[in-house]
């Protein structure tokens, strides 16, 4: 690490040289995506949302049919959530559709429509934490604001500390020092990039970076790399097909597959065999616990609620159906 680690010790002609190295590179690299050509912050709360653990690639036909579906903030305010759940098929993580409605509808009653332009009321929406909050602040109001996501975080971490492991309270009072005045959408837009295309977690091309000769992280870069890569092959993980989160994916895929407007709902006994193989009635309870966990979420609704599944019982409930919300 080299000498100026602590965000007060940066000095202005470093700052000034990394200003201008990642805003040329930006000029130069940046990716037309359909969220920069609007300072909409209905359509950027949107992009926002669907970016949270989805590849750009991935994002840009669901954002484009999301808004040709719902092109303004009342219209996804006023839509059925079970609409909204099925429109959502493929991008994953379908709690994200949820919160965004959730926050259409405080901006469409609480705000009149119109979206507040300050982080901290921004926040207070539904979903909105400090990153979106910011996101929105920059992106659709040109804020001079600092906000840090994955990437971001990255970027400054590598510059200014090097390969350390600073608190997130480092890395963004690192982050407001290099922030260029009147700049806060190019540079936050910057910083995002630069992360994802260049300065990635695994493989960053540092030979060619264009800011290697004012990045802390650099000399030791290679050597650090290998060790984490070595760490993470050691590391066991359980599969995802096991985990709770895959098998609630299951279930929103096959209530989305039931007609439109059906209140009736599919039996949990029904719903057991399409969600896991082998599915047996002493699963019944494990399967309950998924869907009521997804109702919390505002994913499912209970179509029909009975006592909880006892498997040493001889006798059978009826079983509850299950529908979307």
């Amino acid at each position: 690490m080299r000498s100026e680690s602590r965000p007060d010790a940066i000095s202005p002609m470093r700052i000034e040289q990394i200003q201008k190295r990642l805003l040329e590179w930006f000029r130069q690299h940046a990716r037309d995506l359909p969220w920069r050509r609007t300072r909409d912050p209905y359509a950027i709360l949107v992009s926002e949302i669907m970016l949270q653990q989805t590849q750009v690639d991935r994002v840009v036909p669901y954002f484009e049919r999301f808004l040709e579906r719902y092109p303004t903030v009342d219209d996804l305010a006023a839509a059925p959530a079970a609409d909204v759940i099925r429109i959502w098929s493929g991008l994953g993580y379908n709690r994200r559709a949820v919160n965004l409605q959730r926050a259409a509808v405080a901006v469409s009653t609480q705000f009149g429509g119109t979206f507040p332009d300050q982080p901290d009321e921004l926040r207070k929406l539904p979903g909105v934490g400090a990153y979106t909050a910011g996101a929105l602040a920059a992106f659709a109001f040109e804020r001079d604001v600092v906000f840090l996501d994955t990437n971001m975080h990255r970027v400054v971490s590598r510059l200014i500390f090097g390969n350390g492991s600073p608190s997130d309270k480092e890395v963004l009072a690192a982050a407001a020092l290099l922030l260029p005045k009147g700049r806060g959408w190019e540079w936050n837009q910057a910083l995002i990039e630069f992360g994802a295309l260049q300065c990635t977690a695994k493989r960053p091309a540092c030979i060619v970076c264009p800011l290697n000769q004012c990045c802390a992280a650099f000399p030791t870069m290679q050597s650090t790399l290998a060790e984490k890569r070595t760490a993470a092959r050691k590391k066991n993980s359980d599969p995802f097909e096991t985990s709770s989160r895959y098998f609630r994916g299951r279930i929103v895929e096959v209530l989305r597959a039931l007609p439109p407007h059906d209140n009736a709902g599919i039996a949990l006994t029904q719903l057991g065999p399409q969600v896991r193989d082998g599915f047996s009635p002493q699963d019944l309870p494990w399967l309950q616990s998924l869907v009521e966990g997804l109702q919390r979420d505002g994913l499912a609704a209970i179509a029909e609620e009975s006592p909880r599944y006892d498997a040493d019982s001889d006798q059978s409930p009826p079983s509850p159906r299950v529908r979307l919300p």
